[in-house]
């Protein structure tokens, strides 16, 4: 067993504090969010159950980790309901108008500039 190997492998949770298991090795009965999601599942208030752990350069801490659910406690997602439907598209709307010219852009308006390319570079927009 290689050392990183070893390291990613506590399945009693003594290290941890929850099972830790190494990338792609995680045994059956457990899943991501992201897993639970493309089943039409949602974890549903339950604690995480187990995580699996993988070395990365790119974290500080020099691994990656994600979080396991028990796929058995797990419960249906939720429906959309028309409520619901309607403040979401209320919120992309707002997403989408420009403070500056209060159009809708037909995009999200980036962070950065808080307001839509064309007021952000008008001399830009005259010259083409």
């Amino acid at each position: 067993m290689s050392p990183a190997f070893g390291k990613c492998y506590d399945p009693t949770g003594a290290i941890h504090g929850v099972p830790t298991f190494p990338w792609r090795l995680a045994p059956d009965g457990y899943a991501t969010r992201r897993q639970l999601r493309a089943r039409g599942l949602r974890p549903g208030g339950q604690a995480v159950a187990a995580q699996v752990m993988r070395r990365s350069r790119r974290r500080t801490a020099g691994v990656a980790v994600a979080y396991l659910y028990r796929v058995d406690r797990a419960l249906p997602v939720r429906p959309m309901t028309p409520g619901r439907a309607a403040a979401l598209a209320k919120a992309m709307a707002a997403r989408r108008t420009c403070p500056e010219c209060r159009a809708d852009v037909g995009y999200c308006i980036p962070t950065s500039l808080g307001m839509c390319v064309t007021c952000a570079y008008p001399e830009e927009q005259r010259a083409a």
